[in-house]
């Protein structure tokens, strides 16, 4: 089983060609070194593209067999809008080594974005930690980050991926929040936004001693993977978090 031995934070623009997208991200997710961990923007591939719903939804199917091959040797976290039931989610996937490995729905939709008259809610019980490969990981959607009781939830994980499509004017509280994060569950935090003008764009990498690391312009940014850095932040600081 593959194990994960870098980080990789990606950000790319999401255009209405939504085919072209998937090809932007298959090319990114080609550039990630084997043995990553990977992790792109919400809804990179679509957007909220309300006026266009059912082709949305239509398009994960296309997508996912296809992403679920691009994850040989590596792993992908993304987020997908798509079927469920009668309704729609916006579901996190993780493939790892050429399958699905989890399937996480978003459990709190943000309002503001009309997401709750599109969507449906996921489970917060579902937001736990799970493994890859021995490391622990942990998944945040978007406005997910804004909830406290969530963050403990995920107290004990290595790494905690927060895919998101997070807007432009509160573009501080999501570099606070993101670094709060990592200082407060000490673990890696990868977050990875979008590149449109209507987002932050602030994608990046911040360490468990809260050593942060944004993409900038960098469509790909990729830091190792240090197990021993949650241990020392850990035993230096000792908050109850167990390793």
């Amino acid at each position: 089983m593959t194990t994960i031995s870098k980080l990789c934070s990606l950000l790319l623009e999401t255009t209405k060609d939504y085919e072209r997208n998937l090809q932007t991200l298959l090319e990114l997710i080609r550039q990630c070194p084997d043995d990553s961990l990977a992790v792109a923007g919400e809804v990179c591939l679509t957007g909220y593209d309300y006026e266009n719903f059912e082709a949305m939804l239509d398009f994960a199917e296309r997508a996912l067999p296809v992403l679920i091959e691009a994850s040989a040797n590596k792993t992908v976290i993304l987020t997908l809008l798509q079927r469920d039931g009668e309704g729609a989610k916006n579901f996190a996937y993780v493939l790892h080594d050429g399958a699905v490995l989890r399937r996480q729905a978003k459990a709190k939709l943000f309002k503001f974005g009309d997401e709750h008259r599109y969507f449906e809610a996921g489970r917060e019980e579902d937001i736990v930690i799970f493994e890859v490969g021995g490391v622990k990981l942990g998944i945040l959607i978007c406005f997910e980050l804004r909830f406290k009781n969530l963050w403990i939830r995920l107290e004990g994980a290595d790494v905690i991926a927060v895919p998101s499509w997070w807007g432009k004017l509160r573009e501080q509280h999501y570099l606070t929040l993101t670094n709060a994060l990592a200082v407060m569950n000490e673990c890696y935090v990868v977050c990875s936004d979008n590149l449109n003008a209507e987002c932050n764009a602030q994608s990046g990498i911040i360490t468990p001693f809260g050593i942060e690391e944004r993409n900038g312009e960098r469509a790909l940014l990729v830091q190792d993977f240090d197990r021993s850095e949650i241990k020392k932040m850990r035993r230096y600081m000792d908050i109850g978090i167990g390793e």
